[in-house]
């Protein structure tokens, strides 16, 4: 009997105690608090990549702007904008994701008659060919990139593409400085 009063008051005593409430309390809060600091960081990644995607599309449309990109000789222009979108990625983006649009056209109000960009099943671009006009032309540069949502709930929420992916758009309409030939 005296065995078992003992075994009661020891029961009773372990009921009382509090010493591991904190360690249940972090348990059941690790999760969720977790799953909110992964997704600040992966939507602050985000964000910065698509800053970084704005300052290399200036970048590359000064090129245009400025006529650098029309008198290249011997090089294909598409291929010259697509390097200079690539030398100021800072290795963060993928420079083989990168999909843009370059055309000509009749004025700056012209801007608000073209189209929505269509891209097929597999997110890529349906793009019409590269056209960087003219000394004096208005021109459009319409880059594209699917960013990698790199943790599934994020990308369920946030994605807007194939394979968890976001779509980041830079549009840059100019009119061409005058240049010679």
């Amino acid at each position: 009997m005296k065995h078992l009063s003992r075994i009661r008051r020891k029961i009773r005593q372990w009921l009382r105690s509090e010493g591991g409430t904190t360690a249940i309390e972090f348990s059941v809060l690790a999760v969720p608090f977790t799953m909110f600091l992964v997704a600040i960081i992966e939507l602050s990644m985000y964000f910065a990549a698509s800053s970084l995607m704005e300052g290399a599309v200036q970048d590359a449309a000064r090129r245009i702007r400025t006529g650098e990109l029309q008198q290249t000789s011997g090089q294909d222009p598409a291929e010259v904008f697509s390097d200079a979108l690539c030398a100021n990625s800072l290795y963060i983006l993928d420079c083989r994701k990168f999909q843009f649009q370059v055309q000509t056209l009749d004025s700056f109000s012209d801007f608000e008659t073209v189209t929505a960009p269509e891209f097929d099943e597999d997110g890529n671009l349906i793009t019409p060919p590269f056209d960087s006009g003219g000394s004096g032309d208005v021109v459009m540069i319409r880059v594209f990139y699917r960013y990698p949502m790199l943790t599934p709930l994020i990308g369920q929420f946030f994605s807007d593409g194939p394979n968890h992916t976001k779509l980041m758009m830079s549009t840059v309409v100019m009119q061409v400085e005058p240049y010679q030939a």
